[in-house]
């Protein structure tokens, strides 16, 4: 069995692109996601996005123009960006970036879908008492 470090989905190269506010991911299949900060934020599998189970996910608005302060490599198997609105407990394993990436398209309509079915705006700010927190409000 390969180490997770020589896996498919494993990117051999990771660039943060901070003008076009993209994470660019490359394969050694040659193959290359590009991925806006947004899209990343939306989509964190943090349990502050996704909620601790179905039907807690929270609709993430006012990402628009979220940038990627730093990111961390998590062991062998994950990254873990720190984005410019406090948030960073979204720990992004190899296959979930590659998720992102081959579903791009689809999950950002999916987004759009969303917002819209919420009588929501993409730019509005996020609702509740106080700023985005980075941690869970659980824990």
């Amino acid at each position: 069995m390969p180490s997770p470090a020589l896996r498919d989905d494993c990117p051999q190269s990771i660039t943060v692109h901070q003008k076009s506010r993209v994470l660019e991911l490359g394969y050694a299949d040659g193959t290359c996601y590009r991925l806006p900060f947004e899209f990343l934020r939306v989509y964190s599998p943090s349990a502050e996005v996704r909620g601790h189970g179905p039907g807690q996910e929270v609709l993430q608005t006012g990402k628009r123009n979220v940038t990627i302060a730093g990111v961390i490599q998590v062991g062998n198997y994950a990254i873990q960006p720190r984005f410019s609105d406090g948030h960073d407990t979204g720990i992004y394993s190899w296959d979930y970036l590659h998720f992102l990436g081959q579903n791009h398209e689809s999950l950002w309509a999916q987004y759009l879908s969303r917002l819209q079915t919420a009588g929501i705006d993409r730019d509005a700010p996020m609702t509740g008492d106080a700023p985005a927190s980075p941690h869970c409000p659980s824990h």
